[in-house]
């Protein structure tokens, strides 16, 4: 394979990423309307850790667990910052 059809195959790969982004999105809708009926906080910092922990568990690299680690916590804060919106 040449540079064109590696890029073609991150094109695909970064659509399958937004796609799940989008579903993870949604299921953290879900729970946020739970939590709002329930006036639960939004923020569960031990479910957080637990997230962070099993995506560790789960990285067979190439990235390092600190870089994954960079990564869902930004997904995290973004959804929280649905989560809160979704209640304002």
């Amino acid at each position: 394979m040449d540079i064109s059809d590696w890029r073609k195959r991150i094109d695909e790969v970064d659509a399958k990423l937004v796609d799940l982004l989008s579903d993870r999105s949604g299921c953290v809708m879900e729970i946020g309307r739970i939590k709002g009926r329930r006036q639960l906080a939004v923020r569960d910092p031990e479910r957080e850790e637990r997230i962070l922990e099993r995506i560790a568990r789960n990285n067979k690299g190439p990235l390092a667990d600190e870089a994954v680690a960079r990564i869902f916590e930004a997904i995290i804060h973004e959804c929280i910052r649905l989560e809160e919106q979704l209640n304002e």
